[in-house]
């Protein structure tokens, strides 16, 4: 049931920290082809629904094993691993369980599992964690009874609140860490909690992690607050509430490239996955950067993914180096539902698995050696990856003025992507510049073409600056290149995950907000490591590429306008 190959990882070559030699740890993420309830409509019974809880559990005992055996000391589980999807408030019920505060209470639910009544999960996740001697995180439904009575009160009608939950437990079974997920995604059995929740917890081996869990990566609460403010505002608590929110509530292969294993060098030993290869790339620099706050962030994900810009392993990617963070990314594997891409991302290197059309639906473990980034456990800052000097290559500008220098006013048109209507305008000279404008959001682009004889795709560099309006309220500002899904301009913005044109280009526009998440997107579902991101002090964001090793499907830069969202 479970594949062994196609993973596969390319490494980034930063000037390194100092590091000493057990300053890197084994994490393991598990994309997860969850065992559904067939009409999660019908309430259950609670014996019914352990029923169904057990074939997950099994499948995540087995997963739990092979990787503590790949010497893994953290694992995690996807979002509604256990349960699944598409419940009602009513429906998914039987298969609640009241997870008790781990800042109120110590409790190993293995060693102790008369202490509180139907807690099965708990205590069998506790067991798993226990018997692999790592530490783990998985997501289940949980019930948290209120009082409807109490004034003032936003408890629901029925005495309880719902929450979608992330539960982690130590290498000895105990209960260290609880967060309920803040932005739902359409999720009716669930309670967003009345307050955003900042959780994180400790452990010997890498430090601090914080938790969020799938929607809640494109939001300010809890996820700019954890990676950015924590240590200035909360810390050294683990836990805090956010005041209420002002508004709303709610493997593949590298060429040979495919099948290739890409590896950091010393002290990212290989865990016997496969002979490894060397790619080697200069710098990312992110002169604003977000190393103040929590530096590794645990993402469990029921995700489905959408092409050109939200794929979630275009995400995961970005956004690990957008915000200089490890991201351990865990999502669901289901086909209908377009459900696949998960990840261990650091901004030096990635490991991650995305399915093909035609793959055989079956989940993977992804395990990988990384570096601990938490400032704190490693007693100094020298982990944000100073970058080297600016490449001043010909051909490209990364001057102040680069946005004001000349540039062809090549005609723009409007077309949909991503339901939103950007301003576009088609790449045709063999090499040359251009400048975008959606409003007063600009975005400027310099390619050049590597192979021009035969070239027959279209390509196009679009413009976005308002609020994304579909299956999710939010302020974005967006420059992205783009192939086209056809040969004509009403097809730009469309999905397309293949391509054969390759260019280098440098892609450029000055940002409302310095939350700016960097992505290139080969053909097949690859990855590529933007050669170079720069990112300066008055919102300006360059992404420069070359050498692609795929052709080419997008390249974004993705901003979120986070004051500007509105409800």
């Amino acid at each position: 049931m479970f594949s062994f190959g196609t993973v596969f990882t390319f490494a980034l070559l930063l000037i390194p920290p100092t590091e000493a030699v057990d300053s890197s740890y084994v994490a393991a993420v598990y994309e997860h082809n969850l065992i559904l309830n067939p009409d999660p409509r019908v309430p259950l019974s609670r014996l019914e629904a352990l029923q169904h809880l057990q074939k997950n559990l099994d499948i995540f005992e087995v997963q739990a094993a092979r990787a503590a055996q790949q010497g893994a000391q953290i694992i995690v589980f996807p979002e509604d691993g256990l349960h699944g999807f598409n419940f009602s408030r009513t429906s998914i019920s039987a298969y609640l369980e009241t997870v008790p505060d781990p800042e109120q209470e110590s409790w190993n639910p293995c060693l102790e599992p008369l202490r509180h009544n139907n807690t099965e999960v708990l205590q069998q996740l506790s067991c798993m964690a226990r018997r692999n001697n790592l530490y783990l995180v998985a997501n289940m439904a949980d019930l948290q009874p209120c009082s409807v009575s109490a004034a003032p009160s936003s408890c629901p009608s029925d005495g309880r609140w719902q929450f979608n939950t992330n539960v982690v437990f130590r290498s000895d079974g105990l209960l260290v860490a609880r967060y309920h997920k803040y932005n739902l995604y359409f999720e009716a059995a669930f309670d967003a909690p009345p307050e955003p929740e900042i959780v994180t917890f400790d452990t010997p081996f890498a430090g601090k992690f914080g938790l969020i869990t799938c929607f809640d990566i494109l939001f300010q609460e809890p996820t700019v607050i954890l990676v950015e403010k924590f240590s200035q505002v909360f810390h050294p608590t683990r836990k805090k509430t956010l005041p209420p929110r002002k508004v709303g509530s709610q493997e593949k292969p590298l060429s040979t490239w495919q099948d290739r294993n890409l590896s950091r060098t010393a002290a990212f030993e290989e865990l016997n996955l496969g002979a490894p290869d060397l790619v080697s790339f200069p710098s990312i620099h992110l002169s604003h950067g977000c190393s103040q706050g929590v530096r590794q962030i645990i993402f469990p994900a029921a995700w489905m993914n959408q092409l050109p810009l939200l794929d979630i392993i275009q995400f995961q990617r970005a956004f690990s180096l957008g915000a200089n963070v490890t991201l351990l990314a865990a999502n669901i594997r289901n086909d209908q539902l377009i459900m696949t891409g998960s990840g261990i991302y650091t901004p030096f290197s990635a490991t991650y698995h995305h399915a093909q059309r035609g793959d055989p639906e079956e989940g993977r473990l992804l395990v990988a050696r990384v570096p601990v980034l938490d400032p704190e456990w490693l007693g100094h800052n020298a982990a944000s990856g100073e970058a080297a000097a600016v490449d001043e290559s010909p051909g490209y500008c990364y001057s102040d003025t680069c946005l004001d220098s000349p540039a062809s006013t090549a005609p723009v048109f409007v077309s949909s992507m991503m339901y939103d209507p950007f301003t576009f305008a088609l790449l045709n000279a063999t090499d040359g510049e251009m400048r975008v404008c959606n409003g007063t959001f600009c975005c400027y682009l310099q390619y050049r073409w590597v192979e021009e004889t035969g070239r027959t795709e279209l390509y196009a560099l679009g413009a976005f600056d308002g609020t994304h309006t579909v299956n999710g309220r939010y302020a974005v500002q967006v420059c992205a290149l783009v192939r086209c899904a056809g040969s004509d301009a009403s097809s730009c913005g469309q999905e397309v995950d293949e391509a054969e044109s390759k260019l280098d280009f440098m892609l450029e526009g000055k940002f409302a907000s310095r939350h700016v998440y960097p992505s290139v997107l080969s053909s097949g579902m690859v990855l590529e490591q933007p050669e170079r991101v720069e990112a300066a002090a008055d919102g300006r964001v360059s992404l420069k590429h070359s050498s692609v090793m795929g052709g080419l499907v997008t390249a974004c830069l993705y901003g979120r306008m986070h004051h500007l969202d509105t409800a």
